[in-house]
């Protein structure tokens, strides 16, 4: 990993009582990094020498989209611009995907995925490198769909065609899942959703599975930093 790097880690959490992206992340950087909390319309600037930017997941629905959701695509869109390395994790992953494909290649999932799951690497790629399957945490209601020869798609689910994406040959990412969550703050993080809807199965039934996490999420920090 590189030491040098300056990263900005743009903060999509709507409550951090029951997500907290930003410390999931930091857990696993050894470099320098500055968080801003988007819904409160705090981002960067980009001339302050940040070298990548990482856009954090949301409990919020990237279909209903507040103003500080185009303030961030327009953040995302100088990034792209500047050739600044961006990497987009569910939400910021569909953010991505809106910002540079549009709107009509985000949807609601006709089949959500949350708790671990196996994903397929389907194609060579920077972040992961090899091909395969990887187990990791996901919670996502929403999803990135049909995108054109722009994008080089390397990896997919069951459920989900589109689990990352990569634009072009330039170093612009998007995951769906959340590999950076763990194993024991991913079940907090569903006993909290479970705490604040009772009445939803799918965090209850996530929870009372079997936990598998392949550790994907240290290829990925590595080589998006290198």
């Amino acid at each position: 990993m590189d030491n040098k790097a300056r990263v900005a880690i743009i903060d999509n959490s709507i409550n951090p009582l029951i997500y907290c992206p930003v410390l999931h992340w930091t857990a696993l950087m050894d470099c320098e990094w500055q968080a801003f909390t988007a819904r409160e319309f705090q981002f960067p600037d980009l001339d302050k020498g940040f070298t990548h930017v990482i856009l954090t997941g949301s409990e919020a629905s990237i279909l209903e989209r507040d103003r500080w959701v185009d303030a961030e695509i327009e953040l995302a869109l100088e990034a792209v611009k500047r050739n600044i390395p961006i990497l987009g994790s569910c939400w910021g992953h569909q953010l991505l995907a809106i910002a540079l494909a549009g709107p009509r290649h985000v949807r609601r999932s006709h089949c959500p995925e949350v708790g671990w799951i196996p994903i397929t690497i389907t194609e060579d790629n920077v972040l992961t490198e090899k091909r395969g399957q990887e187990f990791v945490f996901s919670s996502h209601f929403d999803e990135v769909v049909d995108l054109d020869d722009d994008f080089i798609i390397f990896a997919s689910s069951d459920k989900c065609c589109i689990h990352a994406f990569q634009w072009k040959t330039d170093p612009v990412w998007g995951i769906q899942s959340h590999p950076e969550i763990g194993i024991q703050d991913a079940q907090h993080y569903l006993k909290m959703n479970i705490a604040s809807d009772p009445g939803s199965s799918i965090y209850s039934n996530a929870l009372d599975s079997t936990p598998r996490d392949t550790g994907m999420i240290h290829s990925v920090i590595e080589n998006f930093l290198s």
